[in-house]
């Protein structure tokens, strides 16, 4: 290994998880499906940008953090050369299943139809890696390769409909550019610990909070490829506590309450707040929770029923069919 290659390992620690970070939230994107009533189809949004999907507090802390990392973003996207994308690239196609037209078609398909959804032109690479973990990742460096990751065991979990929640909620780190960002951010902060703990503390803090609502965003891309909030809210729930016997039997709209049950305790005592702000303070995900009524909540807004008013069922004066797949690198 070259001394420029070992200088890169703890960054790309940041960018690929060795596993789930479950306990607080899982990794990947959490969302169940309900036994169904007519769900509603997505529409195709002509023009769909990241910005009329982000979560209010992600946006501001996007566009502050960008402007504050621009330097340090041009020195890595140089530093990440193709030695570094080659080799996740080796890694990928050594150890895991390309899905493609001929290798796993649905999933193929679901990846194309949730990429033309969110207007993002070049799919990533989807990878299916063996593990006992549920889990799913994206990595996008300079573009040229970025990939998703999803594990046999996610797969396992979760119904057609919530494995293109899934790829969709991936897919939105692409579309809002948010993958290097946060490895940015952590590699500033990591020597900052050394010199001013203070200082880390609260940017890291800023930091967390900003991931926090990241996921939110992501979360709504999800919502948008696949139109129904109930099989997005379903992959933080199955996540929780699923198992492939017990999925049917599970109730979306019951776990969404437990969120009010959590607020009367918390709320209750200082005692309980205390173990709120615990919970919450070092978490890289939203409590799971409060994730799926925030999404029911942005279900239900006007906010969301104008995006959709843009659109046309997919289809529609598009002529069917998958997505385009121009040459042109989705950059994040």
């Amino acid at each position: 290994m070259t001394a420029t290659a070992a200088s890169l390992l703890p960054l790309l620690a940041t960018l690929v998880p060795s596993r789930p970070n479950i306990p607080i939230a899982p990794r990947v994107s959490q969302f169940i499906s309900m036994q169904s009533v007519a769900a509603p189809e997505p529409t195709l949004i002509p023009g769909l940008s990241a910005s009329d999907f982000q979560h209010p507090e992600d946006k501001r802390a996007s566009q502050l953090l960008k402007t504050f990392f621009a330097p340090v973003e041009l020195a890595l996207r140089g530093a990440f050369s193709a030695l570094v994308e080659d080799a996740l690239f080796m890694d990928n196609i050594a150890s895991g299943v390309l899905v493609g037209p001929r290798q796993l078609p649905e999933l193929h398909q679901a990846l194309l139809r949730s990429c033309k959804l969110l207007s993002i032109e070049t799919a990533p690479d989807l990878y299916i890696r063996q593990s006992p973990y549920p889990n799913a990742y994206t990595v996008a460096v300079q573009g040229r390769r970025p990939f998703v990751v999803v594990t046999t065991s996610l797969l396992d979990l979760l119904s057609p409909t919530e494995v293109q929640a899934v790829i969709a909620h991936e897919l939105g780190h692409l579309k809002c550019e948010h993958s290097l960002a946060i490895a940015m951010a952590n590699l500033v902060l990591s020597p900052l610990a050394s010199v001013s703990p203070v200082a880390d503390a609260a940017l890291q803090t800023r930091l967390l909070r900003w991931q926090r609502a990241a996921e939110l965003s992501w979360d709504r891309a999800a919502l948008l490829a696949v139109g129904d909030v109930r099989a997005v809210q379903a992959v933080t729930m199955k996540l929780c506590g699923g198992s492939k016997a017990s999925g049917k039997s599970m109730d979306v709209q019951a776990f969404v309450e437990q969120a009010a049950q959590y607020d009367e305790v918390a709320d209750g005592s200082r005692l309980g707040r205390l173990v709120r702000q615990s919970q919450q303070r070092e978490a890289t995900h939203p409590l799971p929770i409060y994730r799926v009524r925030e999404l029911q909540r942005y279900s239900d807004s006007g906010e969301y029923a104008t995006l959709r008013a843009r659109g046309r069922p997919l289809g529609e004066g598009t002529g069917g069919g998958a997505a385009p797949v121009a040459p042109q690198p989705v950059v994040a």
